[in-house]
């Protein structure tokens, strides 16, 4: 699936974000639970514009998380709702801009409006093209039995499972284990 670079790089960031969350990170535990780890995710996925640094504004990112949690797995028309809901609260006005060597690409929020709106702002414009696409089956959540994390398929036939391949990888070996001892 092809979608503008900034709409995949806007859901990129909205699976790291949201497989932060305990269930769905690597650990288990709350991958974003200080000031810090929000700092350094931010810098790791080059995030510009206003950052607090502070602990309110890393509970207003944690809501957003669970909010772009569950809105992932809406189906087209209520994610379509959720996402006029989430641009609307914001006042989100779409324009044009370049930054930090980026080329040109969509905001509809100023640099300085509080992280969380922004982040809700930016997913929320990408999640407009995926509905307006007809491709919300490229949101899913990980096939995996034991995991909670999100992913974005943009493979050609629409055939990802998995979060990551360590889950692709313990579910295989699962299955392997069962047929195995099924012959035995």
């Amino acid at each position: 699936m092809q979608f503008a670079p900034d709409t995949v790089d806007a859901l990129e960031f909205a699976v790291v974000l949201c497989n932060t969350a305990p269930g769905a990170s690597r650990t288990g535990d709350d991958e974003l639970a200080s000031p810090a780890q929000l700092a350094a995710l931010l810098a790791e996925n080059r995030y510009s514009g206003r950052v607090d640094g502070d602990e309110r504004e890393l509970r207003d990112v944690h809501e957003t998380r669970e909010r772009l949690r569950r809105t992932w797995s809406l189906e087209r028309d209520d994610a379509a709702l959720e996402v006029n809901a989430m641009l609307a609260e914001a006042h989100a006005l779409p324009y044009l801009m370049r930054h930090d060597g980026f080329d040109w690409h969509l905001h509809a929020t100023a640099q300085d409006a509080p992280l969380a709106e922004r982040i809700r702002v930016e997913i929320a414009l990408a999640l407009v093209d995926v509905i307006r696409s007809g491709e919300t089956g490229r949101l899913r959540v990980c096939a995996a039995d034991d995991c909670d994390g999100l992913l974005l398929d943009l493979s050609r036939n629409g055939s990802k499972r998995f979060c990551s391949v360590r889950c692709g990888n313990r579910v295989n070996m699962i299955a392997f284990r069962a047929r195995k001892d099924a012959v035995s």
